[in-house]
């Protein structure tokens, strides 16, 4: 495996999963990839402008209760069970497993989620940095069927069934078969994220390299256009996310810094 670098940004950039900051509490269990809350590391504050990757488990009858964001994309992907979200412009929704959702908080927005069910939920909440802040708050929800290729779940042109969002960011997910490859774009304008939600992959590359990828794990790729990168599952359980992220206009992707 690569090591996490401490002065320079490498070609890949691997967050192992037991290596995140973690949450316990008696209610919720959350694996943050990056630096969240009172868990704070200068060397882990994103990579470019997605912010947070949260992975909660919570607690049945339990859960967050109102409070604010703003200037921030917020997307929800449902793993397990349900949740029910309701927000300050007028929403009161219950999200359920295979569901996204999308918050544009522009000027602000409160909301809270809160597990009415009787079975614990599994989600992943990720926070994106827009292309402008001050815009109005905007909310989406849809279910979105996943297959062994990759399914478009955010994307700022919002083609097909997929959801717009205020950030040049798109998020795509997949359930690679055995053995089944996956190939990655190839663009000069981004950076790659894949995060693996459940089971195990293996990143290849044309240079014979190769990354095992279990789940929790994420991996950066910091030039997309070198290209020759191909996703490739090894269980019949394998499900990830992959976000296209706009690198910074001198070509680089941060990956330290505060906001």
């Amino acid at each position: 495996m690569p090591p996490t670098p401490q002065t320079s940004t490498p070609p890949l950039v691997l967050r192992p999963a037991d290596e995140r900051f973690h949450t316990q509490l008696d209610w919720l269990d959350s694996w943050h990839s990056f630096s969240f809350g009172h868990h704070y590391d200068p060397g882990w504050m994103g990579f470019g402008p997605l912010r947070v990757i949260n992975d909660d488990t919570i607690a049945a009858g339990r859960g967050f209760g109102m409070h604010p964001h703003r200037d921030m994309e917020i997307i929800t992907v449902m793993v397990n069970g349900e949740l029910t979200h309701a927000d300050s412009i007028g929403h009161c929704e219950v999200l359920r497993a295979g569901e996204v959702q999308r918050m544009s908080a522009g000027t602000g927005i409160v909301h809270s989620e809160i597990n009415k069910s009787n079975q614990p939920c599994r989600l992943l909440q990720i926070w994106i940095e827009p292309e402008q802040i001050g815009i109005e708050p905007v909310y989406d929800q849809q279910p979105i069927a996943i297959g062994s290729e990759w399914t478009t779940l955010i994307h700022p042109d919002a083609p097909r069934n997929a959801m717009a969002t205020a950030s040049a960011t798109r998020m795509w997910r997949a359930r690679p078969k055995l053995e089944g490859p996956l190939q990655l774009p190839t663009t000069a304008d981004n950076a790659l994220w894949i995060q693996v939600i459940d089971g195990a992959l293996e990143l290849q590359c044309d240079n014979g390299m190769i990354y095992p990828l279990k789940r929790g794990d994420g991996l950066g790729i910091v030039d997309a256009a070198t290209g020759g990168h191909t996703l490739v599952g090894v269980n019949g359980t394998a499900d990830a996310l992959l976000l296209a992220l706009n690198r910074n206009p001198e070509g680089k992707v941060q990956t330290s810094g505060g906001r």
